[in-house]
């Protein structure tokens, strides 16, 4: 199987869904820790952050599939990892997929963690008639509660950040190489013109 190529189809499917997500997450926890956001505004964002815009019964569908999406996603970057490769590529400018590279290993447990727990959580809740106690457990994982509050918003924002900037990184690389492929295609076709 060529994880590369699934990497690749999958990246673009959730980049929209994943940045909303991602940024959503950040401006509810921050908000609510750091500027005592209102409730409204805090509702407003979950809705966004778990897909309650769909309708209450497609919000587990859409958290399965979104979390699912970005395991997914994790699995199949992590076969790209090469340690040799990776650090004597580092040596030249900091690019886009240099970034991505020293990214990756750094925030795939923090991102798998919060995947696995934002899943259970909405689908215990959802489905299995989880109990307030567990559903809370799975919350303060989500969100790094065992942190301690000062540091809770920071970890909420460092992971979302580092989400943000696998996303820009990665659908630019997808993009460039695209780009690339359909150029000499161009010209070929150019040629017998």
């Amino acid at each position: 199987m060529d994880f590369r190529k699934l990497h690749r189809q999958l990246a673009p499917l959730l980049f929209v869904p994943l940045l909303l997500t991602a940024l959503t997450g950040i401006a509810y926890r921050v908000g609510r820790s750091w500027f005592g956001i209102s409730n409204s505004a805090a509702d407003f964002l979950m809705t966004i952050h778990q897909g309650e815009f769909l309708g209450t019964p497609l919000v587990p569908i859409y958290v399965l599939l979104l979390g699912l999406g970005l395991l997914g996603t994790i699995a199949t970057g992590l076969t790209m990892i090469r340690r040799k490769r990776q650090i004597s590529k580092l040596s030249g400018k900091l690019d886009r997929r240099s970034v991505h590279r020293i990214l990756a290993p750094i925030i795939f447990l923090p991102l798998t963690v919060s995947a696995i727990t934002g899943i259970t959580y909405r689908l215990g809740k959802s489905w299995f008639g989880l109990s307030k106690d567990r559903a809370l457990i799975l919350l303060q994982i989500h969100q790094g509660s065992y942190f301690g509050s000062f540091f809770r918003p920071i970890y909420v924002l460092l992971v979302g950040l580092g989400l943000v900037a696998m996303l820009i990184t990665g659908i630019n690389m997808i993009s460039r190489s695209n780009k690339h492929r359909q150029k000499p295609k161009e010209s070929s076709i150019d040629r017998e013109h």
